[in-house]
């Protein structure tokens, strides 16, 4: 217990006194999941919102892919990530296995059935107070999309958080894409599991901590935005 307390004591002083170790991969760390979250948002909002509001041909099947997709395990996507960008490859000659690119490539897999799964959730269960508006107005399918999107984008929010907060937690793709190379694409998960592998459990106390800080600052910031939204003016 008191070799703990010690790791937590020098934890807290290598974050307050901004540890450049730390700092590097705090700050790799939040460019490769935030870049990944806003691709996945980019594609999954629209996916699911036409899932649940347009028919079209293999609509069910693309619904239960996405569900199923939802539960893939990281190292899977992992592997299958390098097998495209590896040397023999078809998007080898990109040369981006082992980068903070690879990185975000393989959270973003991960990251799109949820956000489409969601949003395509929250789209049904809006689509039965809008539905019939919808069709007497005659809008057109990218209307009907963007329309919904645009009323339920602050239950959206929460989607958007569970993407995060998977891409924030991953280790098993990232370490398999990217390599956990110093100061290259060691972020703060895959710095934990070796700094806890190694012994130095101040650095990986400290990358716990931030961790869960950052998770804790994202979700606070998206409750406060959706009760100032949720105010009568």
């Amino acid at each position: 217990m008191q070799d703990f307390s010690q790791a937590l004591a020098v934890a807290f002083s290598m974050i307050l006194s901004m540890d450049g170790a730390l700092m590097r991969i705090v700050g790799l760390s939040l460019r490769v999941s935030l870049s990944a979250v806003a691709v996945a948002t980019l594609i999954g909002l629209p996916l699911g919102a036409a899932v649940a509001a347009l028919r079209f041909p293999g609509r069910r099947v693309v619904a239960v892919a996405l569900n199923t997709m939802m539960g893939l395990p990281p190292v899977v996507v992992g592997l299958v990530v390098y097998l495209l960008l590896s040397r023999s490859g078809p998007f080898g000659v990109l040369g981006l296995l082992f980068t903070p690119t690879a990185m975000i490539v393989a959270q973003t897999v991960m990251i799109v059935p949820i956000v489409a799964s969601l949003a395509r959730q929250t789209v049904e269960d809006l689509l039965v107070e809008y539905d019939d508006l919808l069709r007497v107005t005659g809008a057109s399918p990218l209307r009907r999309l963007t329309t919904l999107l645009a009323e339920a984008r602050w239950s959206l929010v929460t989607t958007v958080l569970a993407g995060f907060g998977r891409a924030s937690a991953e280790v098993g793709a990232v370490m398999i894409v990217g390599g956990n190379i110093e100061q290259v694409t060691r972020v703060m998960t895959t710095a934990i599991a070796l700094e806890t592998s190694k012994g130095d459990l101040p650095m990986a106390l400290g990358l716990g901590l931030v961790l869960m800080t950052l998770s804790l600052a994202v979700n606070l910031t998206a409750s406060l935005l959706k009760e100032t939204a949720a105010r009568p003016a």
